[in-house]
């Protein structure tokens, strides 16, 4: 059951992801200097690659935040929630703010990638706790 938990959880933040960068796609592809197509969309939009990796990765985090959450007893939406935001906005943000900065990355992209981590991670936290 446990299993189902961190697969349900992925495939929320993976959608929530979704809607997240299409509302965002201008700025993102700006941001993050993506080569676009005539057609306006990332040149390397059919590849499925980076989308099979992403999914996999949300699967990593949903797992690792459901074994911590395990220990640490957070049970309950609520705690789901703050937990979630927490690990997004204190561990998650900070590192790719880090290397961003590293890399000279603009502030956008920052905030952009950082909020979908924070968001992401909360939107986790909560279906880790609804079952």
């Amino acid at each position: 059951m446990e299993f189902i938990n961190v697969i349900v959880a992925a495939i929320a933040a993976f959608a929530f992801g979704a809607v997240w960068y299409m509302t965002l796609s201008g700025p993102w592809m700006a941001a993050a200097d993506i080569e676009v197509g005539e057609d306006g969309r990332p040149a390397n939009s059919a590849d499925k690659t980076p989308y099979i990796i992403s999914f996999v990765s949300l699967v990593i985090v949903a797992g690792m935040m459901r074994h911590v959450f395990s220990l640490a007893g957070i049970d309950g939406v609520g705690k789901g929630l703050v937990a979630g935001l927490g690990v997004g906005l204190f561990l998650a943000t900070p590192w790719i703010t880090t290397n961003y900065t590293f890399a000279g990355k603009p502030r956008n992209l920052i905030l952009i990638d950082g909020g979908y981590a924070t968001i992401g991670c909360a939107v986790i936290g909560i279906v880790l706790t609804l079952f």
